[in-house]
Order: C-alpha cells, then structure tokens, then sequence
C-alpha cells in the first residue's frame, strides 16, 4: 500500500490530535489478553464521547507483559476537562477494578507533541465493532525511543530529517509520523506522566515483523559504512535508543489504514 502524505501541502487541513500521551502498562503474567478484551470492547466510544481520541493500543510483541495505546487530545487546554469526564465518569467507575487488576503500572507516560506542523499522523478511521473478538490485525507499528540530552532544536531535527531519516527509508522504513516531548506541565496530575524527559519518538509502518527484521539489518549493514551517522545521532542521545514493536489490536486505528509519510 502506497504511503500517502494527505496533508502537507493542504493548508486547510486540520491536525489529527496535536497532543498526544504514548502510554504503556505493565501487566500482570497471562493478563494482556484480558486487558485488550475489556479496552476495545468497553473503552474507546466512552472516550471518544466526552472529546479524547484513542488512536492506536497494541501488544508490543517483545514484552508479553506490556500493553501500548496511543490517547490524542485537541490541545493542552482540553486535556483536563476531557480526562476529568472520563475518570469521573459511570463507564470507568464501572470497569476501573477490573482494568486496575491486570496491571502492574500505568505510569510509564510519554506526553508528546508533532516535533513538525506536518510530523503528526494523518487522522484516519476505527475498525468497527464487528472486529471485537478477532485476532491481531495485520502490520507492525515500529516505534523508536531518542532520549535527548536536551530539547529537540533545530540542529537534531535538521540532523534527523536530512540525514537519519533518507537513511532509514533507503533500508525500507517508512516515517509515518515522529513527535517530541510536549514542554507543558501535567494538567491532569491523578494520571503522572513522565516530565522533563526530553525525547524525539518516530513511528515507522511495516507490513510484518520480518519486514521490520529485514529494515533492521540493511540499516546497521548500510551504518557500517558511514560510522559518522551513528556517532553523530550517539551526540544527541543521553541513552540507547528503545524500540517497540507493536501489533494492533482488532480495533486500534493505527497503523494499517492508509497514513501518510511525514517528510
């Protein structure tokens, strides 16, 4: 499937979720399944209701432990008011203990904004609920951690966007979207997030995890031979890039319907 940049040149369109939080929970042994089950089939209408976008939850295939979600937000003004309807609201009361059991922390919270006005994801739709029940959908969500020694500048994203980046697409990856820390504080501190963390998270679409392999090995083999690159991207970083490779559940939104490839 051809990526396709439905937005950059189109000054009319409107930013699918300028804030967003990339979380991830740390579940109990056996209990990922149990999680998703109750997430797709009981909480993403009720927070879509009250104004928050829940755009893509996944299990990362490296950790069997881990569930990963990405939760939009129109801005930081109406983050609180959203999150205050739905943690006050009947549908949470409702499931909260039951969610709350299969976990062993929640906290694990990057809050993120577009490092670009066109590095965002391109909005795209929801499976709907006939898929409650099915099986892992098709494609692989390849999610990239840079923890920086200090803000994403102009220097890293210039870094970034005219060399690391033509060097991954030449090994086969798409950059379908790549964000950094959103500088504002917590305004809805009952859910931490993790502050002053400056980091740059790209995302990247492949169709299969042996894709994602064969990306993996052409870019070190292609690395090899410019040693610069890698030592140039080891000066921005205060630690090892994290990777998570994360297949979406039956009706996450990301990453298979068609998105675009910010550039």
């Amino acid at each position: 499937m051809p990526i396709i940049d439905q937005s950059r040149n189109d000054p009319n369109t409107t930013m699918w979720c300028p804030i967003v939080e990339f979380r991830q929970y740390a579940l109990h042994p056996g209990r990922r399944e149990d999680l998703i089950q109750l997430f797709d089939r009981e909480f993403i209408e009720p927070q879509e209701a009250v104004g928050l976008t829940v755009m893509g939850q996944f299990r990362d295939i490296d950790d069997p432990n881990s569930f990963v979600w990405l939760r939009g937000f129109a801005g930081m003004d109406t983050r609180a008011a959203a999150l205050s309807s739905f943690y006050d609201g009947s549908v949470w009361r409702a499931y909260r203990d039951r969610a709350n059991a299969t976990m062993i922390g929640s906290d694990n919270v990057l809050l993120l904004r577009p490092a670009r006005s066109s590095s965002g994801f391109a909005e795209i739709g929801r499976p709907d609920e006939t898929a409650l029940g099915g099986d892992a959908r098709d494609g692989l969500l390849a999610a990239t951690i840079y923890y920086l020694e200090q803000p994403a500048d102009e220097p890293f994203l210039d870094f970034f966007e005219s060399q690391l980046a033509p060097a991954m697409r030449a090994a086969g990856a798409s950059i379908d979207a790549y964000y950094t820390t959103e500088p504002s504080p917590n305004n809805f501190p009952r859910l931490p997030v993790r502050e002053n963390e400056p980091v740059l998270v790209w995302f990247s679409r492949f169709p299969n995890p042996r894709a994602y392999r064969r990306f993996a090995m052409l870019f070190r083999r292609s690395d090899n031979l410019r040693p610069t690159l890698s030592q140039r991207l080891a000066g921005f970083l205060r630690a090892e890039p994290e990777i998570h490779r994360l297949v979406p559940t039956a009706r996450s939104r990301l990453p298979v319907a068609a998105v675009r490839s910010a550039r």
